[in-house]
Formats: C-alpha cells, sequence, structure tokens
C-alpha cells in the first residue's frame, strides 16, 4: 500500500474541518487552506512520478479483504489529473482570497467559503482516485454538494436560480447514476473497477450494451456533452470570479475522465464509439456557435467550454492510442487555460465594472496587462501555433486522420471548424473590449432603443439597422430577433452605467489588487509550460494511454494478492 495514495482526498477533509473550527479567524482559516493545497500540489508529483516510474499506486482503505475494501488508484492518468487539479486550486484560492475570499465579501460569510472549497477539492480528488463506481459517486455528491454552496454565495435572486437548475439537473444525474449502479451490480457482483473489467466480458451482449447507456449517460451529464449540456451556460456564469474559475476548469473534466475511465478499462471494445463521435461533432458545433452569439464574456466561454468538451470526447471515441493520447492532453491543457480565461474575466469585470461586451470599451489602454492575461490564453484556447491547444488539436486531429473513416474525417474538418470559430469568437470580445474606445461603447449603447422607441440613427457615427432578425449598432450585430429583444438587450446587459460613464463618474477603482493579479498571471504562465514541454508530454500522455489501452498494469496493481 502506498500510503501518499489517499491523502489527496484525506488532507482537504481535515483542512476543511480546521477551517470550520477557525471560522472567526481568517488568517488561520487561509493558512490551513494554503498549506493543504500547497502538500496536495507536492503529493501530486510524487505520485505522477511513481506512477510513470513503477505503475498504478494503490491503497485499499478499511479492515476488509481486497477486493472488498474501498481502493484508490494512483495511476499515470489520475496522478496527471490530480497535479493539474492541485496547481489550479491553489492559484483560484489566491485569487479568491485577493479578492475578498468569495468574490462578493459583503454578501457571504468568510467562514463558509473555505470548507466548502477544500470538500469541493476532495470531491474532486476521490473522483480522480476512485477504483470502484461507489466511491466515484461519492465523490461526484462531495463535489456537487460544495459546488451548490458555492455557486450560491451571497443569495442573489440570479445565482439562486440559477442554482436552482444546476441542483435539480445533478439531482437527476445523481439519480440515474443509482440507478447504474444497482444494474451495475446486479449483473456483476461487484463495484469494483478492476473487477468489473473481468467480469462485464463474460456478460451477454445486450445487458453489457444496456450498463454502458446507463454510465454513459450519467457522466454525459456531468461532462456537459450536448445535448446534455443545455443547463452550464445558464448557471456558471451567475457565480463569483474564482467559483465559475473551478467548475469551468475541473467539474466538466471530472465527467471526462469518468468517461475516459469507463470506455478503457470496462468496455475496451465499445460498439458505441460511432455514437460518442457523433456526440463529440454536434458539441463542438451547437456549443461554438453558440459562443458566437454571446454578448457577454462570461457566457462566451462557457459555450467554448461546452464546444471544446466535443474535442476530448472525439479522442476517447476514437478509441485508439493516438486518440487517447491527444485527449489526455487537451483535459489537461484545457484545466488550465479555461480556469485562466474565468479568472481574467473577473479581473475585467473587477477593473471595468461588467462583462457584457456593450458596456466595454478601452480596455487595452485602461488595463493593459489584463488585456495581454486574455489575449495570451484566448489564442491558446483558438489554437494559434505553437502553443498547446494548437499542438492537442493537431494531435487530435492527426488521431482521427489516421483512423480515416467517413465519420473520423467529418470530426476532423468538425474540429477544424470550430477552432476558426474560436478564433472568432475571442478575437470579437477582444476587439470588442480592448480596442474600441469607451466613448464607442456608450454611444453604441445608447443608440439601441428604449421601450418605446424606434430603430433610427441616433448619432451621426452609430448606425443601427434592423435586418433580418438583427441588431446591427456601430458594426457589431446583436441577433435579437425583433424589437423587443433589442430592448432587453440593452435594459439588461447595460442597466446602470457603460464604462464611459463609471470612467466619467470617477467610479472605478484605480488599480487591481496585486493578490488577484499574481495568481491569474501564474496559471496563464503555468497553461503556457505545456506549449514549452509540449514533446515530454506527449510522450507522457502516449505512455497513459498505451496503458489505458492495455488495462494488464491497472488490473495487476488492484488484483495483486486478492481474490478474484
Amino acid at each position: 500500500m502506498n500510503s501518499l495514495v489517499p491523502l489527496p482526498v484525506i488532507l482537504p477533509l481535515l483542512g476543511a474541518g480546521a477551517a470550520l473550527m477557525f471560522s472567526h479567524r481568517p488568517r488561520a482559516q487561509r493558512l490551513v487552506s494554503f498549506t493543504v493545497l500547497t502538500a496536495m500540489v507536492v503529493i501530486a508529483a510524487v505520485l505522477l512520478v511513481q506512477a510513470d516510474r513503477h505503475g498504478p499506486q494503490v491503497a485499499w482503505l478499511g479492515a476488509w479483504t481486497p477486493p472488498l475494501g474501498v481502493s484508490l488508484v494512483a495511476d499515470t492518468l489520475s496522478a496527471l489529473m490530480l497535479l493539474v487539479s492541485a496547481v489550479v486550486t491553489l492559484a483560484v484560492l489566491s485569487y479568491s482570497v485577493g479578492q475578498g475570499m468569495t468574490g462578493d465579501d459583503r454578501e457571504a460569510p468568510v467562514s463558509i467559503y473555505h470548507p466548502t472549497f477544500l470538500v469541493l477539492v476532495a470531491g474532486v480528488s476521490n473522483a480522480f482516485l476512485a477504483g470502484d463506481l461507489f466511491n466515484l459517486f461519492v465523490s461526484f455528491e462531495m463535489l456537487l454538494f460544495a459546488s451548490y454552496v458555492l455557486l450560491t454565495l451571497g443569495g442573489t435572486a440570479t445565482r439562486i436560480r440559477a442554482g436552482t437548475i444546476y441542483v435539480v439537473v445533478n439531482m437527476l444525474s445523481s439519480t440515474l447514476f443509482l440507478i447504474s449502479l444497482a444494474a451495475v451490480y446486479a449483473a456483476t457482483g461487484s463495484l469494483n473497477l478492476a473487477q468489473l473489467a473481468e467480469r462485464i466480458e463474460t456478460l451477454p451482449s445486450p445487458v453489457s450494451l444496456t450498463l454502458q447507456l446507463l454510465l454513459l449517460t450519467t457522466f454525459a451529464v456531468k461532462a456537459a456533452v450536448f445535448p446534455l449540456s443545455l443547463w452550464l451556460p445558464d448557471s456558471y456564469p451567475t457565480a463569483p470570479a474564482p467559483v465559475t474559475a473551478v467548475f469551468a476548469g475541473l467539474l466538466t473534466k471530472v465527467g471526462v475522465y469518468a468517461i475516459l475511465r469507463v470506455q478503457t478499462l470496462l468496455f475496451p471494445d465499445s460498439p458505441l464509439t460511432d455514437l460518442l463521435m457523433w456526440a463529440a461533432l454536434v458539441t463542438m458545433l451547437v456549443g461554438i456557435l453558440g459562443a458566437v452569439a454571446q454578448s457577454d464574456i462570461k457566457r462566451m466561454l462557457s459555450f467554448t467550454l461546452v464546444s471544446h468538451i466535443g474535442y476530448m470526447i472525439f479522442g476517447i471515441g476514437l478509441a485508439t492510442e493516438a486518440g487517447i493520447s491527444g485527449a489526455v492532453f487537451y483535459v489537461a491543457h484545457h484545466i488550465t487555460i479555461q480556469t485562466a480565461l474565468f479568472l481574467v474575466v473577473g479581473l475585467i469585470e473587477r477593473r471595468a465594472g461588467s462583462t457584457a461586451l456593450l458596456r466595454l470599451g478601452g480596455l487595452a489602454r485602461l488595463a493593459p496587462l489584463v488585456g495581454l492575461l486574455f489575449f495570451v490564453p484566448a489564442m491558446n484556447l483558438a489554437g494559434i501555433p505553437p502553443m498547446s491547444g494548437f499542438l492537442g488539436k493537431v494531435g487530435l486531429l492527426q488521431a482521427g486522420l489516421d483512423v480515416g473513416t467517413p465519420l473520423a474525417i467529418t470530426l476532423v474538418v468538425g474540429g477544424v471548424v470550430t477552432s476558426l470559430l474560436t478564433l472568432y469568437a475571442v478575437a470579437k470580445a477582444w476587439t470588442i473590449a480592448f480596442w474600441r474606445t469607451p466613448e464607442e461603447a456608450h454611444e453604441t449603447a445608447q443608440a439601441l432603443p428604449s421601450p418605446g422607441e424606434e430603430v433610427d440613427q441616433r448619432h451621426p457615427t452609430v448606425t443601427m439597422v434592423h435586418h433580418r432578425g438583427h441588431v446591427h449598432a456601430g458594426g457589431t450585430a446583436y441577433a435579437t430577433g425583433d424589437l423587443e429583444e433589442a430592448r432587453l438587450v440593452r435594459d439588461e446587459e447595460a442597466p446602470d452605467r457603460d464604462l464611459y460613464q463609471l470612467l466619467r463618474d470617477d467610479a472605478l477603482p484605480d488599480r487591481l489588487p496585486r493578490a488577484m493579479v499574481l495568481p491569474t498571471a501564474a496559471l496563464v504562465t503555468f497553461s503556457l509550460t505545456f506549449t514549452l514541454v509540449a514533446g515530454p508530454m506527449f510522450a507522457y500522455t502516449d505512455r497513459t494511454a498505451r496503458d489505458l489501452m492495455q488495462r494488464t498494469p491497472y488490473l495487476e496493481a488492484v488484483l495483486d494478492g486478492a481474490d478474484r
């Protein structure tokens, strides 16, 4: 037994208890949280090296004879996920402290944030290490319970409404997960993943297919695979910036991880690979089309999050070593990129008072460092060479070309189109928010019609045209459908004052807190290391994919000495 394996779960749970004890001592809470997460980074790095050199590291918990106990397994896949998630959560914690713990310290008690955040971290870690399906279910419930609290911090009407949708969707998926567990246990007599890998092979094909469909549907909800992703764009953008960042970076990837683990370990010769590939294609295209249509940066990034889940499912659906390797690389890359972008959006909101493109302009001059911090991960997300986003996409597209089936080629084309549209979406946001002047943003906002007004030329430099269901203001198109929706855009996205008016009234902070900027810059820098070490990183993910496809290292490590 490797005594390090349980620590990424135990330490944050102990830290959550200690943070509750120090509920009236914020400095002590911060010390506990930073100590726990720093220790997790070190432990995850050690586990990664051990798993890569010596094979999967296994810990059996409880007083039962294996394989009846609870098993935690750190192989090369779970160790990589642990390390990336530990680095990301440490950066998010630092950012949230700089922002006031919760992103809104006047609305939420400080004592709630640290314990809940650490429980979330424990749930994510337990999901990556879980060696049986029931423990994976417990992991999802831990992180979901914590996410319910974090999502509704502050108790505003918007957050409560979004939290209600989030709770209902995840309660339904949890119920489906329980049904899946019951079906798996009834068919096999076990929930241990290593035992299931042996026993599912002996089941009749219809039974095996049913179990696979149940599990994939459950995890597709968690991973936000279309059409089970409609809840995400309405839920994530309402939370405080650090909460949205950790949700976007980690929670959907836990679902992707579960799909990857189940597909490679339990259903290696799956007849559903074509279904996964079609789901990947639709997820990529629908998500990115939704992103292009958005006029708020948070919602735009939420849709790109959904879209890029499609790349990961694409690699899993190919069911080849190259496809799995590309998917693992892209998951690790995307966790850092998506988290960094949402942290930058929090900086934009703090500096400019809004994330609605209708209200923004001139940020390149007002906050040049924020502009750089947005530009770098945005271009990485879009896949600009030679960044890791480009390398990850090339790996996946090459894997698709190697398979060479019509469906695989279609997905390759879809991946290229999605990448180009991602570039368009982030470039549009950059151009509007950073390059146009605050005066131009103000003129555009004022040009949108108020209730009772007709669309006309309201300003010599701003032309409003209603054509084929779109409102065009100053060269920017808003897909509103009709004038009533155009008024709604104005009322919701420019409720009080835009950036020009806030600057005129001196109602914005002079500078951003360093405690928010530094963690964001550190995470952006960390995301660039994937480009610098792309060669060794791909060699690592190739070894990971080989072990996942062979299954033997995992099975031998878990079942060695156990009564099969």
